[in-house]
C-alpha cells in the first residue's frame, strides 16, 4: 500500500498542487487541500486502485475537497488577515466610538445617581472600589449603584429597540424591531 500511495504522489502531488492552487489562490490552503486529498487517497487506495481513469478518479477527490473548501466560506489566511487587520489600539478606538455614539445618550438619560456611576467606572476608568471613595458611600453601595444603573440602561435600550435576549439575559444578535431611538 506504501509503494502505492507513494508511486501516486510522486506521479501526481505536483500537478494536483497547481489544480488547487489555481482555484484558491492560497499557498497554505492549498497545502492543506491536497493534504486531506492524500489522507482519502490513503483511506480509500482500494477504491483507487479499482478505478478505471486513476488521473480522472484523482481530479475527482480534488474538486470534491476544492469545493468542501469553499462551502466552509472563509479560509485560514482571511481569519489571519482580519486579525492582523484590526489592532488593539484601534478595537479600543472602535470600543469608545460604539460608546459614545451608541451608549451614553441612553446613560444620559438615566437617573443623576446611576448616571453618574456609569459615566465614572465606564467611560473614566476608575473602579467600583475608587467611586465609593469619591461618592462618600460604602463599597457595597458603589457596586449596587453601578449595578442598577447597568439594569436601568439595558431597560432603556430594550425599550427603545425591542431586543430579544436569551436566557441569560444577553442580546440576540439580530436586527432590531422599531428601533426609532435617537
Amino acid at each position: 500500500m506504501t509503494t502505492e500511495v507513494n508511486t501516486i504522489w510522486n506521479d501526481f502531488h505536483k500537478e494536483l498542487r497547481v489544480f488547487i492552487l489555481n482555484k484558491t489562490r492560497n499557498s497554505d490552503d492549498t497545502d492543506d487541500i491536497l493534504q486531506d486529498v492524500f489522507i482519502k487517497i490513503i483511506r480509500n487506495i482500494d477504491k483507487v486502485n479499482q478505478a478505471k481513469n486513476l488521473r480522472g478518479y484523482l481530479y475527482g477527490i480534488v474538486r470534491n475537497a476544492v469545493n468542501d473548501y469553499f462551502k466552509k466560506g472563509i479560509s485560514s489566511s482571511t481569519i489571519d488577515e482580519i486579525d492582523e487587520a484590526i489592532t488593539e489600539e484601534e478595537t479600543q478606538s472602535l470600543n469608545t466610538t460604539i460608546a459614545e455614539c451608541c451608549i451614553k445618550p441612553f446613560i444620559n438619560k438615566l437617573p443623576n445617581n446611576y448616571r453618574e456611576a456609569l459615566l465614572i467606572t465606564e467611560f473614566q476608568d476608575i473602579s467600583q472600589k475608587e467611586l465609593a471613595e469619591k461618592l462618600n458611600i460604602s463599597y457595597s453601595g458603589a457596586k449596587s449603584r453601578v449595578q442598577r444603573g447597568k439594569e436601568k440602561l439595558k431597560e432603556l435600550i430594550q425599550n427603545c429597540c425591542s431586543y430579544d435576549s436569551d436566557k441569560y439575559g444577553n442580546l440576540i444578535d439580530r436586527e432590531s424591531k422599531n428601533c426609532n431611538c435617537s
